[in-house]
């Protein structure tokens, strides 16, 4: 890809290079204590310091510069102690790129029983052995900059279901916000006090991760909006749109994603959480968002459906049972280069693990070629014309 000569802007370590003719579509780089990555960018999910099936060596083979980790979840398993032992997440796990790690509202909602949710923060039973715990805005931000380490951190937020009353969003919305503020004072205190813990993880007291806002305001523009502004006057080194992809219909989600990214400083980071498919992530990129994160290519990959630049494969279905051909003859990863889909499809039906971890390696591996042939298009400016000859191809085989 040919870089522009001026870069638009920096803000907080992100550049934004070359915008897309057509569209809001954007090329970027984002700076973080592990690296520089490239946008627009999929993040794996590895919510448990793992992406299901696959070792870090496997990620790095696939291309992927940034994991996602969930704070909830790590919180809980293994804990805090084991690792700050381990000297923070990136050791723990053995990934020396960078790491964005959620905070955990969704799974605060999703997982956990008997939530009891005051200004103050919530109040909730572990999924697993039904110890109660107590997350504040102050103690989330603390375990994810000085306990894990993260690149990307973002802050408590409220998360609610689908559908929604206004009156609960809004209440939602506004709570969302007062976190935000109470997690950047939290956040820049904890720079000073934590300044010697943080160089004895090996970095810098310059080299803290970004603190991201999450917007939020369920399926409402103007709760959005004002959601977004209250933000942006707080000021983050970039900004989330959360809440979205938890049932609404796709129309929806898109409705939802382009109006917030209009309320979204143009200078900052983008990340829409949760929305993975690649049809989605594509018109996501049309509304100028940068980063993505989705179970879908690995949930799927254990499923036995891998993704392909023509669609869908469905590998257990009985017409691959001799078929000797790669998932994708077009495609370099580990899978398609040694295996074919009629032993893919056997390894399935024997129960066998090898079938899990090769699809979910090939998925990984497309995500990421996606990304790269969505950002070469941007920096030639003819995003549009890819993306509709991608949703041409696109269809389930």
């Amino acid at each position: 890809m040919k870089e522009e000569k001026n870069k638009i802007n920096t803000i907080s370590g992100f550049s934004l290079i070359h915008k897309d003719n057509s569209s809001s579509a954007r090329w970027g780089k984002l700076a973080t204590p592990h690296g520089e990555v490239t946008t627009p960018i999929f993040l794996p999910v590895g919510t448990q310091a793992t992406v299901k099936t696959l070792s870090t060596q496997d990620l790095i083979d696939c291309g992927i510069e940034m994991l996602l980790a969930n704070a909830y979840h790590l919180y809980l398993r293994p804990g805090e102690e084991i690792i700050k032992k381990a000297d923070g997440l990136h050791k723990f796990m053995s990934w020396p790129r960078p790491i964005l790690t959620d905070s955990g509202g969704f799974q605060v909602l999703s997982l956990s029983d008997l939530r009891k949710i005051t200004d103050e923060g919530v109040e909730f039973k572990s999924h697993i052995d039904g110890t109660k715990i107590f997350f504040s805005p102050e103690v989330v931000i603390h375990f994810q900059k000085n306990i894990l380490g993260s690149d990307v951190i973002m802050p408590l937020d409220e998360c609610v279901q689908f559908p929604c009353e206004k009156d609960h969003a809004k209440v939602a919305m506004k709570r969302t916000v007062e976190w935000a503020r109470r997690s950047k004072i939290a956040y820049s205190r904890q720079s000073t006090v934590h300044s010697q813990e943080i160089r004895n993880y090996g970095l810098s007291t310059m080299d803290y991760g970004l603190l991201f806002g999450i917007v939020q305001g369920a399926t409402f523009p103007d709760l959005r909006k004002e959601c977004a502004e209250k933000l942006t006057e707080i000021g983050f080194d970039g900004y989330a749109v959360g809440g979205v992809s938890v049932g609404e219909p796709q129309e929806l989600i898109y409705e939802i994603s382009s109006s917030a990214a209009e309320f979204l400083p143009e200078e900052s980071p983008r990340y829409l959480m949760g929305v993975g498919h690649p049809e989605d992530i594509l018109e996501a990129v049309s509304f100028g968002y940068d980063i993505f994160d989705c179970v879908i290519p690995t949930r799927n990959g254990r499923n036995g459906t891998a993704f392909t630049f023509n669609g869908r494969l469905l590998l257990r279905n009985a017409r691959f049972k001799d078929d000797l051909l790669p998932i994708d003859k077009d495609c370099s990863c580990l899978a398609c280069k040694d295996y074919s889909r009629a032993y893919i499809r056997h390894l399935f039906n024997s129960d066998e693990i090898l079938g899990l971890r090769l699809v979910s390696l090939h998925n990984i591996y497309f995500y990421n070629h996606l990304m790269q042939r969505i950002r070469e298009a941007i920096s030639e400016g003819n995003f549009s014309k890819f993306k509709k000859d991608f949703l041409a191809n696109y269809v389930n085989k």
